[in-house]
């Protein structure tokens, strides 16, 4: 089971959530230095995050935003913080025009969250 459990309904569309998700990958590995694996399905798509103490799964549909995340023993003490990270960043893309902007990302970007081979969703 996991420790994190937030879901977000949205009226984006499957293209529109998956650019959010995409920059909400991009902002995780560069703001916590995680890393993201992203998979495109059909109707659906996964975003795999992981680092040392914690690894998750952001389910990306064309109405929500669903993310499980699994903490190790030293963060679960920071389980309400970090929760609390999540869900900001989550909502603050849900309501801006500039996602980037948003996460308090710089202009320079580190590599890209890995794009796993697309699977039939």
């Amino acid at each position: 089971m996991p420790d994190i459990h937030i879901t977000r309904e949205h009226s984006l569309g499957l293209p529109q959530a998956r650019k959010l998700a995409f920059e909400w990958a991009e902002a995780v590995e560069e703001k916590f230095d995680m890393e993201c694996t992203y998979e495109e399905g059909h109707s659906a798509d996964l975003v795999s995050f992981t680092r040392s103490g914690v690894n998750g799964e952001l389910k990306v549909t064309k109405d929500s935003f669903e993310l499980d995340a699994r903490l190790g023993f030293l963060l679960g003490a920071f389980k309400d913080r970090i929760e609390g990270e999540i869900v900001k960043n989550l909502d603050m893309l849900l309501e801006q025009k500039h996602p980037t902007k948003a996460l308090g990302k710089t202009a320079t970007k580190k590599s890209a969250p890995k794009k796993a081979a697309k699977k039939k969703g």
